[in-house]
């Protein structure tokens, strides 16, 4: 089997309905964990993970004191579940045809059925559209081989990111599932504060210390298009001014970052070395332009060497 085949196409036109349903149910989930985990600094208490099965958040407590609640999408059955530490569980459906409004309402009263009260302010956040989400008629589109190519893509964009984040010796993040921005993403921090981009509660708490993010989106209406991505914060003047590996990584201006698009990585004749090749350059750069410790970046490429 060619190595692109693990590497599924994701051309953003074809499946652009069922991906904006799938964001805005990770919105639900990233509602609760904002509402119900204790908080953490640039915000982590909020992220989602991806599993073996989908998105899931982390355990929460819940709210009645009972124990602790994950709520999962299950890109495999292709189901939302709620599930407790005794054991009660809940199963809806994501499809076929089924608004988000529906399924939000459903998923809910789940939650609250099993762990007790809990309230979520429904506006979504860094969407397109506006409606809340337990009113949201208009996002249906759930197809279960677009979501199947989605995951399977996913998969392979969150291994490379935790291969590159795995020897870093400074204080970093797990791969996080961003239900925000619909993106997986690696952030490694040199120990510094750094002064927000803008004052909105977001960048306020998200950015708030100096970092580098190596991440993965499947595109979206501001770059249609499937692609890793890399930046630093705070960037110097002339941070853009950088040749990065492999051929075909490049600036994108519009976006503030560099990027490499997927098409071009699954191209290669070893998709996840030019993954991890992509990551590992933006992160050398960005640790040499911002004047990093050197040892943080060495770190980057296993100098000294974890543990083994």
């Amino acid at each position: 089997m060619l190595a692109s085949e693990h590497w599924p196409a994701l051309p953003y036109e074809q499946w652009r309905a069922t991906l904006d349903t799938l964001h805005a149910h990770t919105q639900v989930l990233g509602k609760l964990s904002a509402a119900l985990a204790p908080p953490e600094p640039q915000l982590q208490h909020a992220a989602l993970r991806l599993t073996a099965r989908g998105w899931e958040t982390q355990p929460l407590p819940a709210p009645d004191g009972s124990g602790t609640l994950v709520v999962v999408l299950d890109l495999h059955a292709h189901e939302a579940g709620v599930e407790h530490s005794l054991g009660r569980r809940h199963r809806i459906a994501l499809g076929p045809s089924r608004p988000v409004g529906e399924v939000t309402r459903e998923v809910l009263a789940a939650v609250r059925d099993v762990a007790g009260p809990v309230t979520i302010d429904p506006r979504p956040q860094e969407t397109p559209w506006t409606t809340p989400l337990d009113e949201d008629e208009e996002h249906a589109t759930y197809d279960p081989d677009h979501v199947g190519s989605y995951f399977a893509a996913a998969v392979r964009a969150s291994l490379a990111l935790a291969e590159v984040r795995a020897p870093y010796r400074g204080r970093s993040t797990p791969v996080n599932a961003w239900w925000g921005s619909f993106d997986l993403a690696v952030n490694l921090f040199s120990g510094l504060p750094a002064d927000p981009p803008s004052g909105d509660f977001i960048m306020r708490n998200a950015m708030d210390a100096q970092e580098v993010a190596v991440g993965w989106w499947p595109g979206d209406e501001r770059y249609p298009r499937a692609a890793f991505y890399g930046y630093a914060h705070p960037a110097p003047p002339g941070y853009q001014d950088a040749r990065l590996e492999p051929p075909g990584a490049r600036w994108e201006a519009d976006l503030g970052e560099f990027v490499l698009d997927w098409e071009d990585v699954r191209g290669h004749e070893d998709p996840h070395r030019a993954a991890v090749s992509f990551a590992r350059s933006v992160i050398r750069h960005s640790c040499a332009a911002c004047d990093w410790e050197p040892a943080l970046a060495a770190s980057v490429d296993g100098v000294p060497p974890p543990v083994t």
